[in-house]
């Protein structure tokens, strides 16, 4: 597990963050503090790690990052602890677009993804 608040490449994902999955990394976004955590067995774990890093839980998104595959399918915006009725959202995939906006633009950021 690794908390992620500066830039990394595509290629590190795929050489250290594959522990749990042999093509995806769990991984969740802070839209607040623009971070993320990354490589657990569970989002909730990481979920976890950043809740003790002082984060908010109404902050916190999952996602699962697919660096094997094109940019536009690099990240799935699914996970168990998205679904949030108190913030609209009651399923495991984020509905609200402003929110799937914004975390793909802090993976843009955190993640070169490169050519």
């Amino acid at each position: 597990m690794k908390i992620i608040q500066s830039q990394i490449s595509r290629g590190e994902i795929s050489e250290k963050y594959l522990t749990y999955f042999e093509t995806m990394s769990k991984a969740v976004v802070d839209i607040k503090k623009e971070i993320m955590a990354v490589d657990a067995d569970l989002h909730s774990d990481l979920e976890a790690a950043l809740l003790e890093t002082g984060s908010f839980q109404d902050d916190l998104w999952g996602i699962n990052l697919y660096p094997s595959k094109s940019k536009e399918d690099f990240i799935e915006f699914t996970s168990l602890i998205n679904i949030r009725p108190h913030q609209n959202n009651s399923s495991m995939e984020i509905n609200d677009p402003g929110i799937r906006e914004k975390i793909k633009s802090i993976v843009e950021k955190l993640v070169h993804y490169g050519s």
